[in-house]
């Protein structure tokens, strides 16, 4: 019986938000946290665990027990443990916690709490980590209060996939104010962080601010904390103090957070985080009308924060893409060109913008220059079409159920370069499956792994002991989950990629079919209106460098150099007879 309960396994992942062709730029999640990229959404993740108790007969949440007094048995593992035999004090505390020895219920439960204390000495984590979260559902355990801590430590030693911020979630403010001492400060810190996210998972964002805020500026939690209480703010549609935290993310990383490993794409994803919620503050439906009103002081600022990510940041292209959708806004027709001219440069092999192309049609059209939209959309779909008929062709090997395993090991071989994969398609795929999250995955599998080696090299009498089976078992099951979860998100997000693509080509028609509609002067009085005179028509796409600034008419060759600088002549053709 106890086999079957010594997992407590629960492997989470958010989902992503994707934006559509007419959305605003969505503000930064960090899905992408702690890849604090993009994409996370604020709501609870779908995968679910598996609680296993160590105590067999005993129900899932025990009402308060008293321990009595212990066998010699029990007092003699207590003995071990407290010497530090751990692997000694492991087995013998086990046979209490099965009831072998005969000991009460109370004893069991502070053999449990033992137990997991020396498997983390035995460094095993997953399976420690097992116990505790058994404990952590249990109000009543006598050592509930005291698994807290132990949660923290294992936060350190498990990546985020093992979704120890779940445990985390089962304590209240009251029961992490008590390391609230100066002895216990980072600590106390860190569990503030950690239910902010629980918090934050389960959409309770002002719960999540207040956690937040709690976390002291010498933590090396804070910043990852103003992080998502700035996306907690912008769930809330409240920009003003969700840039406020963005802010203070930069600042904090320009005075030299503490604990920061990777420093600008920290302060690069701050950035990206204020023009996606200056841009989304800067544009309202009129509510007589229904057509959009732009606040171009907001877009401005968006449009400065855009601007200082630096052309080296793995985020420069997502910028620039978001940047155009400003410009176009702002009726910025050649800086929303240029971007894209940028982005569509021979540099980046790999960049995968389909929705580029469809936003440079919509410039064409807006201006009535209804010959070059035709001809964008024309070449997009000789470009994507082709690479959406091998993506689905890659995905169509997957077809069925049960496919999450098979769908890691192709993850592994794409991001080993091992994968059968046409020339065309490669890139795109490599991209696709390579943000953090699914790194993250990668990587919780590879520590499980490294786990189970590790149990196999522990002493013989360990691994033939029952309590080594169920260790082991426990490995097993969490990389047979991590493997699954793993296989599951990355197929996600696969599929997410076809369905964007699918949705640009189906936009892509809708173009052709407005395009057709003014060709036959269907336009509505509405856009009449709008059209600018011949005069109008002839200055409108003129480009005019400033101070610092040369023209340079582009040849056909690009030039690292002017990456980012390049501008577009738009003529409108909507007041021409």
């Amino acid at each position: 019986m106890f086999r079957k309960r010594l997992a407590a396994l629960c492997i989470l992942a958010s989902a992503s938000l994707a934006g559509g062709l007419s959305s605003p730029p969505a503000a930064a999640q960090p899905d992408e946290v702690v890849d604090l990229d993009a994409d996370a959404a604020a709501a609870k993740p779908a995968g679910e665990g598996v609680d296993i108790d160590l105590d067999a007969d005993a129900p899932a949440q025990q009402g308060p027990v008293v321990a009595g007094q212990m066998t010699e048995a029990a007092a003699k593992a207590k003995k071990l443990f407290d010497q530090e035999r751990w692997s000694e004090a492991a087995l013998s505390l086990y046979r209490v916690v099965i009831g072998e020895t005969g000991d009460d219920p109370g004893n069991q439960q502070l053999a449990q709490y033992y137990l997991a204390i020396s498997l983390y000495r035995l460094k095993f984590y997953q399976a420690s980590y097992a116990i505790f979260s058994v404990i952590a559902d249990n109000a009543n355990h006598l050592k509930f209060k005291e698994t807290l801590l132990w949660l923290a430590k294992l936060a350190t030693q498990l990546p985020e996939p093992a979704d120890i911020i779940e445990r985390v979630g089962k304590y209240n403010d009251a029961q992490l104010e008590r390391f609230d001492n100066s002895q216990q400060r980072d600590l106390y810190w860190q569990l503030n962080y950690m239910l902010g996210r629980y918090k934050y998972r389960n959409r309770q964002y002002q719960d999540a601010i207040r956690l937040f805020a709690k976390v002291d500026k010498d933590s090396e939690y804070f910043v990852k904390s103003q992080f998502f209480a700035g996306i907690s703010y912008v769930q809330m549609r409240k920009s003003v103090p969700a840039v406020k935290s963005f802010q203070r993310v930069e600042a904090a990383l320009h005075r030299g957070a503490k604990g920061v490993e990777d420093e600008a794409r920290l302060r690069d994803l701050a950035y990206l985080s204020m023009a996606r919620t200056y841009y989304s503050a800067s544009i309202r439906l009129d509510q007589e009308t229904n057509a959009p009103v732009v606040d171009p002081e907001k877009l401005s600022a968006a449009v400065k924060y855009w601007d200082l990510i630096e052309p080296a940041s793995e985020y420069w292209l997502d910028a620039l893409f978001e940047e155009s959708w400003a410009y176009f806004m702002a009726g910025q027709y050649p800086q929303a060109l240029g971007n894209i001219h940028t982005i569509e440069s021979p540099y980046f092999p790999a960049a995968f913008y389909p929705e580029a192309e469809i936003l440079k049609a919509v410039i064409y059209f807006a201006n009535c220059d209804y010959d070059k939209a035709i001809v964008v959309v024309a070449k997009f779909n000789k470009h994507y079409l082709p690479l959406r008929e091998g993506l689905e062709k890659v995905m169509k090997r997957f077809q069925g159920a049960n496919q999450e395993e098979a769908f890691f090991k192709f993850l592994k071989q794409v991001r080993d370069g091992e994968a059968n994969l046409d020339d065309n398609v490669r890139p795109i795929v490599e991209a696709a499956l390579s943000d953090r999250q699914l790194l993250r995955n990668i990587e919780y599998v590879r520590i499980l792994e490294d786990e189970i080696n590790r149990f196999k090299k522990s002493p013989a009498s360990f691994r033939s002991s029952a309590l080594g089976q169920q260790v082991q078992d426990a490995l097993k099951l969490a990389r047979d989950l991590a493997v699954r979860r793993a296989g599951e998100l990355s197929m996600q997000r696969y599929q997410r990629m076809l369905d964007e693509l699918n949705e640009h080509v189906r936009n892509g028609e809708k173009i052709l079919i407005d395009i057709t509609a003014a060709q036959r002067n269907l336009l509505d009085e509405a856009i009449k209106k709008d059209q600018v005179t011949a005069e109008e028509a002839e200055i409108f796409g003129v480009v005019n460098p400033d101070g610092e600034h040369v023209l340079w008419p582009f040849m056909g060759e690009y030039w690292r150099d002017e990456l980012g600088f390049y501008r577009a002549v738009v003529m409108s053709a909507c007041g021409r007879k």
